[in-house]
């Protein structure tokens, strides 16, 4: 049976985390698997102000959930397995994330591990004598070829795919190549922000991509804004501009003098009296 003690600090605590958790907008749980302690401490010191980071018991947690009775917290519990990192902030969950995603940093595989990425070995030399390697990179999947007393991969090669293991054999050829597969850092289970629970596979978002797809779409729709004619603050200007020189076309044809069409209806005019002197030329005999 515990003390008195310790149940009186364990009822302390998790009073500490519902205080936290009621003050805070946005509440992150991250795998602390494949983590370093340098890393950890080296993201409290970049994200200072920014980023409360608090390693807590899951139980302890779990029992601070129970305890604020809030239906939209509940779905946590989902996650309160293994050793994670809680975060707290009021930063956006995806720019969250996103920082997350830059202070992971590459390391060689062992066996077990997750691939962060497809793993493609290119044509190469390896740097290895012909002998025991060679059997090493056919066992993966790797075709070789010996040159100028050296053992290359003959061919482009995938060797795993982005989320699949890596097995012993695989990880000791890569680590043998120098090809760091596995990224160590922090990885977001879910985040509760503003009532919403956000998986950590919904928070992985391609960013150039993304600002590829905003920048398409903004050009179309000012393509279209400018075809029906609707105005606003970036298309008053150039729909002005299509409507005067519309208007100046339209006087030219008409004939209706103005500063601003009048040089253009006198070499209008030059021209067709140019091209009627020349029909004429045409027309009347030579004497």
């Amino acid at each position: 049976m515990p003390s008195q003690q310790v149940l009186q600090q364990k009822t302390s605590e998790v009073e500490e985390i519902v205080d936290v958790l009621k003050d805070c907008k946005s509440i992150g749980i991250a795998s602390l698997q494949k983590v370093r302690a340098s890393q950890l401490q080296e993201l409290k010191k970049s994200m200072k102000g920014q980023v409360t980071f608090r390693v807590l018991k899951n139980t302890l947690v779990k029992l601070a959930l129970e305890e604020m009775k809030k239906e939209e917290l509940t779905p946590l519990e989902d996650y309160l397995e293994g050793p994670n990192v809680f975060i707290f902030t009021e930063l956006n969950p995806f720019k969250l994330a996103i920082l997350l995603e830059k202070g992971k940093v590459k390391t060689f595989a062992k066996s077990g591990d997750i691939a962060a990425t497809d793993v493609i070995i290119p044509i190469s030399n390896t740097g290895q004598p012909p002998g025991p390697v060679i059997s090493q990179l056919n066992a993966v999947g790797l075709p070789t070829k010996i040159e100028n007393g050296s053992v290359w991969v003959s061919k482009d090669t995938l060797v795993v795919r982005r989320g699949e293991a890596i097995n012993e054999r695989l990880a000791s050829v890569l680590s043998k190549l120098g090809i760091k597969s596995v990224e160590l850092g922090m990885s977001m289970r879910a985040v509760y922000d503003n009532g919403m629970i956000i998986t950590g596979d919904q928070l992985v978002v391609d960013v150039e991509a993304t600002r590829r797809s905003v920048e398409i779409n903004n050009q179309e729709a000012f393509a279209l804004a400018l075809e029906i004619g609707y105005a606003c603050k970036d298309t008053i200007k150039p729909l002005l501009q299509r409507a005067h020189q519309k208007a100046v076309s339209l006087s030219v044809g008409a004939a209706i003098p103005t500063k601003e069409t009048i040089g253009d209806l006198i070499r209008k005019a030059n021209a067709e009296m140019t091209s009627l002197n020349s029909a004429v030329e045409k027309t009347v005999p030579k004497t």
